[in-house]
């Protein structure tokens, strides 16, 4: 008998050994996977848990238009008791209630690079999209001379941080642009193809159009797209917001004429370490708010900017 309760002590010191080196799990939610931009935020957010000693468990929809996908996604991290939940919130009100209930769980939530329509969570890291759209709106005004026509691809309905960029550009140019009109704008609902056809229809609609302004990687590649197909490179001024290796060839080929470029990679990072320092007994503040870099032809071979446009994704898979 007392080798048996010996045995069973044993086994309990064991277990409460390895429960408390048992790795934090922090469920990292995107508003999607196929695009640049979060492959970009997933790399950062596997780099801060190698280094933070979590587990980083990266799920996320194939497309940033499937809310309920998302939604089911954060319910079943919930189900699963992860020790931490960072989501970037696909549509500003969708994801309440499944947030509060991540909260009411006793689950320390950081909501990044997109908010929602609520301050129940413990942390929100973005960049400060606003001034990143008045940034935009200064840059494409000073590209047609201060003044002339614009029109502005959209992302789509309910997104806060690309409302929030596409409010900071319509500020911009309405307070301190008076010689600027924006004729046209349209969503391109996060799609090339659509995007694409959204620039298209402004071209050909106005065809003494001066500038275009768009909010996304999607709506940026479509509308290069669109200038391309009607032999207008060059020729309308074209601010867009985000990258990739194709909006990068199209900057320096004089297609792009400037680039709004958050730091995805950092954006992943801060989400992640948020987290990791409350289950650590620390308390993060509030808001973190990251700045937008512009970026034109000249600035493309600065280290800085060549770190930043092409950060380490293989990080994503250490």
């Amino acid at each position: 008998m007392r080798a048996f309760l010996a045995l069973a002590v044993c086994a309990l010191i064991l277990a409460a050994g390895c429960e408390k080196r048992r790795k934090k799990v922090i469920a990292v939610i995107p508003k999607g996977t196929s695009h640049p931009f979060w492959l970009s935020v997933e790399a950062g957010a596997r780099a801060a848990g190698a280094e933070l000693g979590v587990e980083v468990l990266w799920n996320g929809p194939a497309t940033e238009l499937d809310y309920s996908r998302q939604i089911q996604i954060v319910d079943a991290m919930i189900a699963r008791r992860v020790d931490g939940i960072a989501v970037a919130a696909a549509e500003r009100k969708a994801l309440v209630q499944p947030i509060d209930r991540a909260v009411a769980a006793g689950i320390p939530v950081t909501i990044f690079d997109s908010g929602l329509d609520s301050e129940n969570y413990m942390t929100f890291v973005a960049t400060d999209n606003y001034e990143a759209g008045r940034m935009a709106g200064r840059k494409l005004a000073e590209l047609v001379g201060g003044q002339g026509k614009l029109a502005m691809v959209l992302h789509s309905t309910g997104s806060f941080s690309t409302m929030e960029r596409e409010r900071g550009f319509d500020d911009a140019i309405a307070g301190e642009f008076p010689k600027i009109r924006i004729v046209a704008r349209q969503y391109g609902m996060s799609d090339r193809a659509r995007s694409r056809a959204v620039a298209e229809n402004f071209l050909a609609v106005h065809p003494d159009l001066d500038g275009i302004f768009c909010s996304t990687e999607p709506s940026s590649t479509g509308a290069s797209l669109a200038l391309k197909a009607r032999g207008l490179a060059g020729k309308v001024r074209f601010v867009a917001f985000d990258s990739s290796d194709g909006m990068i060839e199209d900057l320096r080929q004089g297609v792009i004429h400037a680039m709004v470029v958050q730091d995805p990679f950092r954006i992943g990072y801060e989400a992640v370490r948020t987290i990791a320092g409350k289950l650590n007994g620390r308390t993060p503040p509030k808001r973190i708010d990251l700045h937008a870099r512009l970026i034109t032809r000249q600035d493309l071979d600065q280290p800085e900017v060549r770190k930043l446009l092409f950060p380490d994704l293989q990080k994503a898979n250490r």
